[in-house]
Parts: structure tokens; sequence; C-alpha cells
């Protein structure tokens, strides 16, 4: 979208919203953010409250004058026939409403006394001075601007938000809020930029299609801006329960679950018929399952409700909108399920793609390249989940089938896939955040031939994805784990390429795992280097211009893991500045348990590393 409007005297019309540019500003710019720093540091600490736990002095203004409990929730697990059953919490149901009471004017003046509104920089016109000057020049609007060093957020408990059950009405609540509110507030203090979050597709949209209850969200970005933090929300379409870390168990909505008993064909499933029902496969995304809307309507709907309750916090607390596309949230087909057993460390993993939908494309795209005999099935000597690379026909470096005509058809379609399933979801995504009406931010500041300024705006909220660090196999030719996880990356392709592509049109964001893993720490039969992964990522981001932050697949807190983090962000194998942002796994008992040493690496990652 562009605007062309005559230059005012600072270079920036007064109503375009924007963060501080990173290049030349103006005294009266620097003088004003000494003001603003001076008025930071006059602010009131946090005080201390009855209990015995920090309180927020604004928080406490506002929480003083309202009958809201900030007593803990002990909820119990979740069971097969229901989202999580009724808890023996102290607090009423009356309470438990009250708490979701709060409206937006109370988080507007919040925001504007905690000084987290974004506020439009003074630009030095001398900067644009140059005769025939007429390149873009890029303003960052990211609320990072001016730190040194790469901003940290830290991800939230899977089970941050929970449901329970009480006088017959399922209702969403904080879980642990008062521990919760006093964490918040520690991370701000420790030096975190914000805090990343999942929200559940079965908690939001348990009651039934199109109801939406994010009351319980709307609370908690409530806290997160009392401390002063942002929030990456991901837009989580898949169950926890399943993966690596996973402490809860979070089914998909309960209606979604009735529609697979009737039509077994939604889930991906692998060779020997076994079902996933941690996601949808992408086969059905435009199959009209659900009362004649398809799977990328119902996503698109959570995603456009999502945006209108919560717009006015765009860019000022919520900073990303991360669309989950597969399990655990990730762009890949559930291709090393650990969680159930069938799958260990470094097994190649197994194609998903024996669904109805799937094969039916499958046989329509064979058709199409004049080999129908291709379409009867996938693969047949690709091995099964446990398999080396080298014990099966299909993924063995030398001679391998998938160097041949037809590996090169087939792992071309199941890439492509994944790429058009992700073109899909992030198009429609890409169109809500674009919405009349949305607030939007300055992206870039061009000079048109007749003298006048040209302003692009972007969405005060960014978009983002989620990509798996599937670094075992990678010394091999084949790569076998990325491609069985839908990557058709090997040694003589890249197949990261065409992702970066896609999130450079739509303007979109990339989060990637395995920072912090070393090679060295791998067992060498499987052939792991999660280095060299991270580094044809960034390489790839890079040159497409795609904004790249970095996550830890494993929640570690020793000296190496850390070292390795910082060297991903700063150091010796990725130049200064590669990553926006790191976001670490993950708030919790073990992270306090480890606060000095986790205290010591935020320092590293405020100061630029050299």
């Amino acid at each position: 979208m562009q605007q062309m409007v005559p230059a005012t005297a600072n270079g920036v019309p007064g109503a375009a919203p924007a963060a501080a540019a990173p290049w030349r500003a103006s005294t009266r710019t620097c003088r004003k953010q000494q003001r603003l720093l001076h008025a930071q540091q006059q602010q009131p600490r946090p005080r201390v409250a009855p209990d015995g736990g920090l309180q927020h002095p604004i928080l406490h203004t506002l929480t003083s004058s309202s009958p809201q409990s900030t007593s803990s929730l002990q909820c119990c697990s979740s069971s097969s026939s229901s989202v999580s059953p009724a808890c023996n919490g102290s607090s009423s149901a009356d309470e438990l409403l009250n708490m979701q009471s709060s409206d937006e004017e109370d988080i507007h003046r919040l925001l504007l006394e905690n000084k987290q509104r974004i506020s439009i920089p003074d630009i030095d016109e001398a900067f644009f001075a140059e005769p025939g000057y007429a390149e873009e020049v890029p303003v960052r609007t990211s609320p990072d601007e001016g730190c040194p060093g790469c901003p940290v957020y830290v991800m939230l408990p899977l089970d941050t938000v929970w449901v329970v059950e009480r006088d017959g009405r399922s209702m969403s609540v904080l879980k642990k809020e008062r521990s919760l509110e006093i964490a918040l507030h520690t991370l701000k203090q420790a030096g975190v930029e914000g805090v990343m979050v999942d929200v559940w597709w079965g908690i939001v949209e348990r009651a039934g299609p199109g109801t939406y209850d994010f009351s319980a969200y709307k609370r908690l970005f409530y806290k997160v801006a009392a401390a002063g933090l942002k929030v990456q929300a991901v837009m989580s379409f898949h169950a926890a329960g399943g993966n690596v870390g996973d402490t809860c168990k979070i089914p998909l909505p309960r209606w979604v679950l009735e529609i697979g008993e009737q039509n077994k064909e939604i889930y991906y499933t692998d060779k020997s018929g076994y079902r996933n029902r941690e996601c949808l496969s992408l086969g059905c995304d435009e199959v009209p399952i659900f009362w004649g809307r398809t799977p990328v309507q119902v996503y698109t709907d959570f995603i456009d409700t999502f945006c209108d309750k919560f717009q006015h916090l765009f860019g000022s607390v919520l900073t990303e909108i991360t669309i989950g596309l597969g399990p655990a949230g990730e762009l890949r087909y559930p291709s090393y399920p650990e969680g159930d057993g069938r799958w260990r460390f470094p097994g190649v993993g197994e194609f998903q793609c024996y669904d109805r939908y799937m094969l039916d494309d499958l046989k329509h795209a064979a058709q199409e390249a004049g080999h129908p005999e291709w379409g009867l099935s996938g693969p047949h000597d690709a091995g099964h989940y446990n398999s080396s690379s080298w014990e099966t026909s299909f993924f063995t470096s030398q001679g391998g089938s998938w160097s041949t005509p037809y590996g090169h058809f087939f792992l071309s379609w199941y890439s492509g896939n994944l790429i058009r399933h992700t073109e899909r979801i992030l198009t429609a995504a890409h169109a809500v955040l674009n919405k009349r009406g949305r607030p939007r931010s300055l992206r870039v500041i061009k000079e048109a031939t007749d003298g006048h300024m040209v302003y692009e705006f972007q969405p005060a909220c960014h978009l983002g994805i989620k990509l798996a660090g599937v670094h075992w196999w990678f010394k091999s030719r084949a790569h076998a784990a990325e491609l069985s996880a839908g990557y058709y990356n090997t040694r003589d392709r890249d197949g990261y390429k065409p992702i970066m592509e896609l999130l450079q049109r739509l303007q979109s964001r990339l989060s990637f795992t395995c920072v912090e893993m070393r090679d060295c720490e791998h067992p060498p039969e499987g052939r792991c280097s999660p280095q060299a992964l991270l580094q044809q990522v960034i390489d790839r981001a890079e040159e497409h211009g795609v904004p790249l932050a970095g996550e830890n697949a494993l929640q570690r807190y020793d000296d190496y893991a850390f070292d390795r983090i910082t060297e991903s962000a700063f150091g010796r194998n990725a130049r200064a500045g590669r990553l926006e942002k790191v976001t670490f796994l993950r708030m919790g008992d073990l992270m306090f348990d480890n606060w000095d040493a986790f205290s010591r690496f935020l320092n590293r990652m405020r100061c630029t590393h050299t």
C-alpha cells in the first residue's frame, strides 16, 4: 500500500505511526529520548503486595478498585471427555467471570502511563538532501529500536490459559495467575523484551464453530502490558501433548474431533494407516468438511476474530502473529512423532501422504506428469520411522531412489504441497492483517520524481511462521529426515529458498529452532549438523530480506548452549545482527531454578557481541 503526501517540515506526516528510525535523527529527537529515559527512571518501583509478592504500581491502581481475584487456580489434567475437568480452586464462578471484565480503556491508559506507545521520530531532512536521491530508505518499526544487542523473548508455559468446568459451564482462565504476574515482572526487570504464547484452537473455539472465547487471553495481554512486555501470539491450530517437552494435553476442538470420527481421512496418515490427530492434513485444506467451510476458511475466521478483538494492541503490545502450519505449530509434516513412541532419534521418519485427499492429489499429479504408475502410493523403499539412511534404498547416498526421476517427482510434489499449504493460509492471514481499519506502521520512505515523499505502510503487527530445525542426516547427500518432514533440501538442492521467496512476497517473518545446538553434541551415526543447517537458513533469509528469529529446541542452561545461542546471534559463525531476536524455551520452575545462568545470558544478549 502506498500513499503520496507532501513532506512536512520534519519529513513525516503527523498521523503516520512509526517506531524510532535506525538512521540519523535530529537533536530534538535525542532530547526527547533523554526526557523519556529520565521519566522512566523516575517511575515508582514495584511495591510489595500484602501477600508478599511484587505489585506493579499501575497494576495496583487498576486492581485495587475492582473485585478481581488473584488466587492461583489449581487445575487437574485434561481428560478425554472434556478439555479440562472442574478444578478445586477457591474462586467462585462469579469471581472468575469478574476476572474477565476489564475493558480496553484500562489497557490504553496503562500503555500510555507505561510509555509503551509507538511514536513518530523526527527525521533529519539533510539525510535526503542529496540530488537525485531515490533509494528506498528502510524504517525499522520494531519495538527493539536502539537496542545494541539482540532482544530476547520467553515462551510462556503451554497451559498458561486453561479451561475449567464449574456449575455446568466451561470457562477459560489464567492458570496460577498470581505466580504468572510476578514472573512477568521478574522477566521484565531482568531485561526480557517480550513473551511468546500459544493461542489454542482447542481452547478458544471449544464451544462450537464460530464461537470464540478470548477472555483469558485478554486478561493475559493486560498483565503482559502491565509488566511492560511485548507479545508474540501463536495461532496454534494443533493439539498439545505429543511433542518433546509438552507438559499438558490440549486436544483439537471437540467438534473437530467428532468430524474426525466420521471422516478419519482429515488427519495425516502414514503407510501403516496410523492417523495422527495432532493437526489436520493439508490434503483437506480446500475441502468443505466443516458444514460448508474449509479448514483454511476456519483458520482465517479464527485469525480475523483474534485481530478484531486485539487490534488496539497491535504494535504496542502485540508485535507478531505467528501462524501455526502443522505439528508443534511448525511448517512440516508430522514425520517424526516421538510423543507416542513411534519414532526415536535419529530415525529418518516416514512420509505422511496416505490419507485419501493426499493420495487423490498424488494420483492426479502423476497423471499430469505422464506416469500414472507413480501415483499409486508413496515410496515403497523408504524404510520405517527408525531406519538409518543407509538402510533404505530410497535415502541411501549412492544410487538412492531419491535422486531418480521418480524420486524428484515425488519429493517435488510432497514438498510443493507443503509450500502451497503455507501460501493458502498466509495469503489469507496477510489479507486479514491488511484489512481496512487495521493499525498500520511506517515501513519505508521513498522520494518520487516530482519531489514528493512516498510513504509505504505495513500492518502494525507482523506476520510470521515457524520452521523446524531437522538437523539429523544433514551431512548425508539425501538429508533423509528433512525430506520426510517436507523440506526438499539435499546436498545438491536448496529446499529453503522457495520458502523464503514466499515469506518475502507476503512480508512475513520466520522463527527457526535449534540455535542452541552444536554438531559435536550429537552421535556421529546420525550425521547431524545443526550448525550448518542454521547457517544455510540464515544465508537464505538474508538473501531474501526475511527477518529471522531463533529458538532453542531443548530447554538448556549450560554455558555451551548459551554460548551457541549468543554466537548464532552475533558471533563467529553468524555476522552481527543476523537474528532479529531470540525466543527462549521456556518460562517455568526450571528457568527460575537456573536464574543466575539465565540472567548472565540476558546480560550478554543486551550488549553487542564482538
